[in-house]
């Protein structure tokens, strides 16, 4: 759903309220006294339990761009915390077994062409000669 549906459908949420709790109004003039009474009782008690809900929404703290939830009174003890550092632990040991790992890999690599190098027929000063693409062409015609 795109945000123009979203708003719409809040808007007519809000209107569908209004009109409930209008005719209830209207309605709530003709109730004989008990039933009203009740009502009240009933109405006092659902505030009460909503301010309660949101003292426990407050929790949410804010700091920068980003919020945290917190709960409360009760805190973490030293297991919660090693549980919640260990993904992060696991993800820094990773990246450094992946770094150490390409640096092997990158050794051996360079490893193996020095080696090639230094076993051919050719010195390593060849490489750098500018005939040397002349000598590679005629020796591949010879073949």
């Amino acid at each position: 759903m795109t945000n123009s549906h979203l708003y719409q459908n809040l808007v007519a949420q809000d209107r569908f309220g209004l009109q409930v709790a209008a005719r209830l109004s209207d309605a709530a003039d003709e109730l004989p006294y008990d039933i009203s009474e009740r009502l009240r009782a009933a109405r006092t008690r659902a505030l009460s339990q909503r301010r309660s809900a949101a003292q426990t929404a407050s929790n949410v703290t804010r700091s920068g761009a980003a919020a945290t939830l917190t709960f409360g009174t009760e805190h973490l003890n030293w297991w919660d915390r090693v549980a919640a550092a260990a993904p992060l632990l696991a993800l820094v040991l990773g990246l450094v077994a992946i770094n150490v790992i390409q640096n092997d890999k990158r050794a051996n690599e360079i490893a193996e062409i020095d080696a090639a190098l230094l076993t051919d027929d050719l010195p390593p000063a060849a490489y750098a000669d500018p005939g040397f693409t002349q000598f590679l062409k005629s020796r591949a015609g010879q073949d």
